[in-house]
């Protein structure tokens, strides 16, 4: 059972931890929301120095709460791409100097693969083959996983992810950032059935994702109903919104599983927190009887744990294979 030290810079979360192969050990997360929550985004410069700040208290908190030394650990594993550069090259320095000091293994991972592997610190009796929805700020994807290390894109965004889709009606909302909680939390007192939007279906590609449309079509929703003079109904957008993205994401997984004769689907990523998102998983895999997956609430947004658990099957007497 591999043991690895783990580091996740890729965007505006400093993470460390350390993982025994499907065992987390420790994960510490050090979030920048606040800050980045002042100019609605992320903020590239400042996370970058924000990393630098907290990036050695966060790895000396990890190792602390996993109460092991250097020479208990196998590799050190850090997340390569995707991300913003000056953000990944403060997590990819720390690691590779860490690695060089201790002589330890160092395992470059991919940010994806890395919330793929979350799926296996949720269910540790997990294996492949399965689908993976993955669904984040950036990507939204139908990944077919037929082994470790051995994927198939079967379902991509055209254009905006679903998290980007989520962000940018919430500042149209008047929202703020994050979208994705804000509109969750808003659309709880709202009718998922007041306004029917589109959810950008592509009829040459029917596993592939495109959120700009939704996007414009509540722009143009907004801007019908201020014209009346009534009180913008905001909650009813947020959860008619929020319903459709759901539909269109929970919908193409199921076809997707079935095409690919997929026995199990694992969901992860930032917006797989989504509560409407999650019923409607449960919902209809238990309608199809497919077995499903949801990563805690904990490892859907970015940690190092998920980064440790990618390692560990890199590593000697793990399930190796070639780390991106």
């Amino acid at each position: 059972m591999p043991t690895v030290l783990a580091i996740e810079t890729s965007c505006d979360e400093t993470a460390a931890a350390v993982v025994r192969d499907r065992t987390i050990l420790s994960n510490v997360v050090a979030s920048q929301m606040e800050l980045h929550a002042t100019y609605g985004g992320v903020v590239p410069d400042l996370a970058a120095r924000q990393h630098l700040e907290a990036i050695n208290w966060v790895i000396a908190a990890a190792q602390e709460q996993s109460a092991l030394a250097w020479q208990d650990l196998d590799g050190i594993a850090v997340t390569a791409a995707p991300g913003l550069i000056g953000a990944l090259l403060i997590g990819v320095t720390a690691a590779k100097t860490l690695a060089l000091i201790h002589r330890k293994p160092l395992i470059g991972i991919h940010h994806l693969e890395g919330h793929l592997c979350s799926a296996f610190l949720a269910d540790r009796q997990l294996e492949p083959p399965f689908l993976c929805l993955l669904v984040s700020g950036g990507h939204s994807s139908l990944i077919v996983a037929h082994g470790y290390g051995h994927y198939e894109l079967v379902g991509r965004t055209r254009d905006d992810a679903a998290g980007e889709a989520f962000d940018k009606v919430a500042r149209l909302l008047g929202l703020g950032y994050p979208g994705g909680p804000a509109i969750d939390r808003l659309a709880q007192s709202g009718d998922r059935h007041a306004y029917r939007l589109p959810q950008g279906k592509i009829p040459d590609a029917p596993f592939d994702f495109s959120f700009s449309g939704l996007k414009t079509a509540v722009l143009r929703l907004k801007e019908r109903l201020a014209a009346t003079g009534e009180p913008l109904p905001t909650a009813d957008i947020a959860a008619s919104f929020q319903w459709t993205i759901a539909q269109a994401l929970v919908n193409r997984a199921i076809a997707c599983a079935q095409q690919y004769h997929m026995p199990h689907i694992v969901a992860v990523g930032g917006v797989a927190a989504n509560s409407v998102l999650r019923h409607y998983l449960v919902e209809r895999a238990t309608q199809e009887q497919i077995q499903l997956t949801v990563a805690p609430l904990h490892l859907c947004t970015d940690n190092a744990a998920m980064i440790g658990c990618a390692g560990a099957c890199t590593c000697p007497g793990g399930n190796a294979h070639t780390s991106p």
